[in-house]
């Protein structure tokens, strides 16, 4: 035992020696590049002189970045991430000065916009050396995780947690946002995915599951985590009562919504029992969040969701890392869109703006932070954990669900979940990984691509309301953009289209290929007698349009041509539904029942040979209503847990499925005060439990 732990320390001081020399190389080649950057106080200083000042401060720099930096970002809690992802740079810099400074004999002079480039490059180019070396030694990577987890378990021991025994099975539930059940299949097929092939063969299973008529994350993620649906009618609707726009993605209207489900169910949620919430919409009941939006909106310590990108970025060469391959996603988005452009791709959308920038977050920053906490989740032992991956359903909304740009998103998942799979085997319990989605896509050109006019437009036609001559555009709702905003302390705001216009203009929003449409004057739901009877023309104008599949007005569907199907008369609606597949018609039914559904619910047309629809956002990738794959994501368990109920239907039950796995692990989970679980707050701050940036360090492959 003695002689391994000579040899292991032997063998870290040797990465260390290597990192530095290579660090200080990096430095006298900048400083051979850079006018501004010298390590000379006068022309007489030998080449001697000149190599110890630069090996001076390449090791001062990498000691101040491991004793200083970490210090510094925990002072700045209360700066937006992403403001600190640009302060990342200057801070850097201002280290290098100080190192520089610190040389005996003074000689190293830089300027301090040159300083930030230089610190910059030699963070980069040390993580890369010692990841680079942790690559060539496979055992020296497993032996300090092993290391870094016994370590944390000492720790807790010396707290008073409980240590005696095995302790049972945990599970780690990893949702991939948006990917449905036929992509799945498809990518692991093809070696795509060659980690979830790896796991179907090794003895995972897989089976799809049928979401409600509202096939959105809202909805799902909800009844997965808190275990009811009830009453989210779609991503976004309007609430007559209180005069306002629920959005899902809107951190004020998810921490509701986590309210209402918690005082529905009496239950705090499926992580109430010593679990994690990451880059969730809802907490869960999880006491260790990060990135959750449904906390997201507080300030100071009462945020602890934002702790995550804090404990993450607190390493510098993690900073610098995802900074730069932020970049280079930003420049890859670019360029896949001109080309796209260039070859005339049809559907398209508009992909300028600030999208470049967003789709960047979720498939760099996010993507890193999400697994990063994850990582220290597993290597901390705790019992249950949830994440979401948001990357696949950023880029299909604007790129297409089967897309080049998709598969490529797919290949860097999978990639993820071979790290994870790997940090599972040196965690200090075992760990059962499920993977899972929330709902699919379809494909399809948008209803403004393919008819020149927006479902508002429609609506006030068919009102006899002026009708503006240059359509406008539905912004699309993804969870990205509300997590993009929400680090950037920004407020997510919906645009003009989802408040009310003064006098009795109709409400009309969207949610993919769902439409809603509300008449503030009239207090409840509006009955048809009364919308024929102050808009003659509206019901059939919509009921008659090619893009429009059906209507529900007061408990009634209507199709073109005058068809109708009453929901309370036994099979009129499976039967005018069945284009829409199976369930379709009960998914309609029990939205029906919603005290919120709006007075007009509008589903798109849907072509079941090409499994295209027609989103009313601008989105050639869309879900959130009935037709095609966006109603089948996936679940995927290990053999030895048991087997789900055939064909699951509604998030609600595959949150019963999950409730009835964690039994089996552990026992029941107990049920926690639903105040506390709304908020989560506790007055010791509890961290993120995301690992140090010694962890972070000892991570250099997260991506």
């Amino acid at each position: 035992m003695l002689h391994g732990r000579w040899r292991t320390a032997g063998s870290a001081l040797v990465r260390v020696v290597l990192v530095w020399a290579v660090s200080t190389l990096t430095m006298l080649a900048l400083a051979g590049v850079l006018p501004d950057f010298r390590l000379r106080s006068g022309d007489d200083d030998s080449l001697t002189q000149i190599g110890l000042t630069a090996a001076w401060g390449a090791g001062a720099f990498g000691l101040l970045s491991a004793l200083v930096w970490p210090v510094l970002v925990r002072a700045l809690l209360l700066v937006p991430a992403l403001v600190l992802g640009v302060l990342v740079f200057a801070l850097n810099g201002s280290l290098l000065l100080l190192a520089l400074r610190l040389a005996p004999a003074g000689q190293g002079e830089v300027a301090p916009e040159t300083a930030v480039v230089v610190a910059a490059v030699m963070s980069a180019v040390a993580s890369a050396t010692s990841t680079a070396l942790a690559v060539r030694d496979d055992e020296a990577y497993r032996r300090r995780l092993y290391r870094l987890a016994a370590r944390r378990r000492r720790r807790e021991r010396r707290a008073g947690a409980p240590g005696a025994g095995a302790p049972p099975p945990g599970l780690v539930f990893l949702q991939l946002d948006g990917v449905g059940y036929e992509v799945l299949r498809r990518a692991a097929g093809s070696a795509l995915m060659p980690t979830v092939q790896a796991w179907l063969e090794d003895g995972h299973r897989l089976t799809s599951w049928r979401t409600d008529w509202s096939s959105q994350t809202g909805a799902s993620q909800l009844g997965i985590l808190h275990g009811s649906t009830f009453d989210v009618p779609a991503f976004r609707w309007y609430e007559k009562d209180t005069g306002e726009v629920v959005v899902c993605n809107r951190p004020a209207s998810a921490a509701e919504l986590q309210r209402r489900a918690v005082a529905r169910t009496g239950d705090g949620g499926l992580l109430t029992l010593d679990g994690a919430s990451r880059g969730n919409l809802f907490s869960g009941g999880a006491d260790q969040l990060a990135l959750v939006l449904s906390v997201s909106a507080r300030r100071g310590r009462a945020n602890r969701s934002r702790a995550g990108y804090f404990a993450y970025f607190s390493d510098p060469a993690n900073a610098v890392r995802t900074a730069l391959s932020f970049t280079a996603e930003v420049a890859r988005e670019i360029g896949q869109s001109v080309r796209a452009r260039v070859r005339g791709d049809r559907p398209r959308v508009s992909r300028g703006g600030l999208y470049p920038l967003i789709r960047a977050f979720a498939t760099v920053v996010e993507r890193d932070v999400v697994v990063a906490a994850v990582i220290g989740d597993m290597l901390a032992g705790r019992a249950a954990v949830y994440a979401d991956l948001v990357a696949y359903d950023e880029v299909a909304h604007h790129s297409g669900p089967s897309s080049r740009d998709t598969d490529r998103v797919l290949a860097r998942l999978d990639r993820s979940l071979a790290l994870l799979s790997r940090v599972a085997e040196h965690a200090p319990r075992r760990y059962r990984i499920v993977l899972l989605s929330d709902h699919g896509q379809s494909p399809g050109e948008t209803f403004l691509g393919r008819y020149g006019l927006t479902l508002k437009d429609l609506v006030r036609a068919g009102c006899g309301l002026p009708v503006s001559r240059r359509a406008g555009r539905t912004r699309s709702g993804a969870e990205a953009r509300a997590a993009f905003l929400a680090a950037l302390h920004r407020p997510v705001e919906e645009g003009g289209e989802a408040d009310p216009e003064p006098g009795s203009a109709p409400v009309v929003l969207a949610s993919g290929n769902l439409g809603l449409i509300s008449f503030p004057e009239v207090p409840g739901r509006a009955s048809r007698a009364w919308i024929e009877r102050a808009h003659p023309a509206l019901l059939a104008t919509l009921a008659n349009h090619p893009g429009v599949g059906f209507l529900l007005v007061d408990g009634v569907l209507l199709g073109p041509g005058g068809s109708a199907a009453r929901l309370d008369v036994p099979g009129e609606a499976e039967r005018f539904l069945a284009p829409f597949g199976p369930g379709a018609a009960a998914a309609v039914r029990r939205t029906d029942s919603f005290p919120h559904v709006a007075d007009v619910m509008v589903n798109s047309a849907y072509d079941p040979a090409t499994g295209e629809v027609h989103a009313f956002e601008e989105q050639i990738g869309s879900h959130g209503g009935l037709g095609g794959e966006q109603g089948h994501p996936f679940l995927m368990w290990p053999s030895d847990l048991s087997e789900p109920d055939a064909g699951l239907v509604g998030a609600e039950a595959v949150h019963a499925q999950l409730r009835r796995w964690l039994r089996e692990a552990d026992g029941p989970q107990v049920p926690v005060d639903p105040g506390t679980a709304q908020g989560n707050s506790r007055p010791d701050g509890a961290t993120s439990g995301i690992l140090p940036s010694e962890g972070a360090a000892e991570r250099g492959d997260v991506r």
